[in-house]
């Protein structure tokens, strides 16, 4: 299995690296458009093998697509990154030219493979590679759920003080500050609901600082966060070339699922060897639904800053 990483930078260095490490793939490529990058990190992380025990190829190419040839998964991570003070939607106008010609590159070379899009504002870029490449949607997945659902429960663990590992829950909606559900009512703690430790409050502070995650990090970084985007992402392309068949929350484009249309937001999905398996109809009630049509008004108006573009 092949899986190529478009963008070196520190989260496509580290999904690189936790993909090797668990021998997700048999060849991993790293490419960039800064001239020997990919070419650096790809070698850095090779000499880990001997010493991590792993066996994946890791090959670093600058702009050459033609090295991204047969892959099975392309992860497009490829983008400027959020600097401090800065929202999602400030990153449109940059990163929609960029991840456009990276969907079009790709397929030229990898007309089967299937598309992770990671780069921000992620659920309007995911929509962007839908409707400019056509694929079918099972093979577009926006990655944000995933990492939005392990800071979810990294702050359950936390407030719970058991382990993270333990926890099960899940962020839906739009990844952004703005725009992600938490959903704390069917967050559970090995099987029995979080709501019988928590009380409303602390459930509620949980949410809260699930949804500032992304910009909690960047204050204390400078920069975007890594290792955690990095991990979320080998997870969803282990799900894939494994047939898992896991469910992770993905942006996915709908047609009718909860109530919404030509639009791609975070559901729970069934991730498979076929990208998208099927959507899971999780039962919202009324204030959770509430969220979610508020949620992709917000999404929705992102992305009509790619209307002269489409």
């Amino acid at each position: 299995m092949k899986v190529t990483i478009v963008g070196a930078g520190n989260v496509g260095a580290s999904c690189a690296e936790y993909i090797a490490q668990k021998q997700i793939a048999s060849k991993v490529v790293l490419l960039d458009i800064k001239e020997g990058f990919a070419e650096g990190k790809a070698l850095d992380l090779f000499q880990t093998a001997t010493t991590l025990g792993f066996n994946t190829s890791i090959t670093g190419v600058t702009n050459d697509y033609a090295a991204t040839s047969g892959s099975d998964v392309v992860v497009i991570t490829s983008g400027v990154p959020r600097k401090p003070g800065m929202t999602r939607e400030e990153l449109i106008g940059i990163n929609a030219g960029i991840v456009q010609k990276v969907s079009e590159s790709i397929l030229e070379f990898s007309p089967n493979a299937i598309i992770v899009v990671v780069s921000n504002p992620m659920d309007t870029m995911t929509y962007l590679a839908l409707k400019a490449t056509g694929l079918p949607k099972n093979r577009i997945i926006g990655m944000g759920g995933a990492l939005d659902s392990s800071r979810f429960k990294t702050y359950l663990s936390l407030a719970l003080d058991k382990p993270a590992n333990d926890i099960q829950g899940m962020v839906i909606g739009g990844h952004g500050d703005t725009t992600m559900i938490p959903l704390t009512r069917l967050a559970s703690y090995n099987g029995a609901p979080v709501a019988q430790y928590l009380d409303a409050k602390t459930l509620e502070k949980v949410a809260a600082d699930t949804m500032v995650g992304g910009a909690t990090l960047t204050k204390l970084l400078g920069t975007s966060a890594w290792y955690a985007p990095g991990a979320s992402v080998a997870y969803l392309v282990d799900s894939i070339l494994s047939d898992y068949k896991r469910m992770i929350p993905c942006s996915v484009y709908l047609e009718g699922e909860y109530g919404l249309n030509d639009i791609c937001i975070g559901v729970p999905c069934i991730i498979g060897a076929n990208g998208i398996e099927s959507i899971v109809d999780v039962q919202l009630n009324e204030s959770e639904q509430a969220l979610m049509q508020a949620s992709a008004e917000k999404v929705r108006a992102m992305n009509t800053a790619l209307s002269d573009i489409l």
